[in-house]
């Protein structure tokens, strides 16, 4: 009998430890996954944005700066950012003044009065290094969602690079109808594309 009791107590001994090593185990991992994002302060002077804008008779390409950004980044994941366009810096690279002139007035961008773009992540989504960015794209006041693939790397030296070689942006969504053969169906050889697109190269550091 003696033994009996004692090999049970042994046994309600194993399982009170096992339930609070369990209990540990768990509480660590809450902690570990609760762990704060960490905000990464885009530096504008090493990072760009690039567009591309085409017609029927050629393109026109060029660049425009940042004002501002951050990053949320957990660990090495980036799970979120907020993004400044200063749109009164659009640049032909060809130098050309008068389409410069073109695109910010108000057919175009109208930057006397909109003068900034924003984009606001909502979500990260893949593994590694490739992933999709899905978020929200504010131009001329007008905000509509927007998704494009990524490559996001935190670097050895503690800063987080991002690249998006080909953002797709239609316009017409933005209120900017100008050539385009959506609303001026006899336009003929001056139809400019709805879509324009944006290369972005980013650098964060804490």
């Amino acid at each position: 009998m003696i033994l009996l009791y004692e090999l049970k107590n042994k046994r309600m001994k194993l399982k009170i430890t096992s339930i609070f090593a369990l209990v540990a185990i768990i509480g660590l991992s809450a902690f570990t996954n609760g762990a704060k994002p960490v905000a990464y302060t885009v530096d504008v002077a090493k990072s760009t944005i690039t567009w591309v804008g085409k017609k029927v008779t050629g393109s026109h390409n060029g660049s425009i700066a940042l004002k501002s950004g951050s990053l949320n980044v957990n660990g090495k994941n980036v799970i979120g950012g907020t993004f400044v366009i200063d749109m009164t810096t659009i640049k032909d690279a060809d130098g050309s003044e008068k389409l410069e002139g073109h695109l910010k007035a108000d057919d175009f961008f109208g930057t006397a009065k909109y003068p900034t773009s924003t984009f606001v992540i909502s979500k990260v989504s893949g593994s590694g290094a490739n992933v999709t960015v899905t978020g929200n794209l504010t131009i001329k006041g007008i905000t509509k969602p927007l998704s494009f693939p990524a490559t996001v790397s935190v670097n050895a030296d503690g800063t987080v690079s991002a690249l998006a070689g080909k953002i797709v942006v239609d316009r017409t969504k933005y209120d900017i109808k100008y050539g385009s053969k959506s609303f001026f169906d006899s336009i003929g050889d001056k139809a400019i594309d709805d879509n324009f697109e944006l290369s972005v190269k980013l650098v964060a550091k804490k």
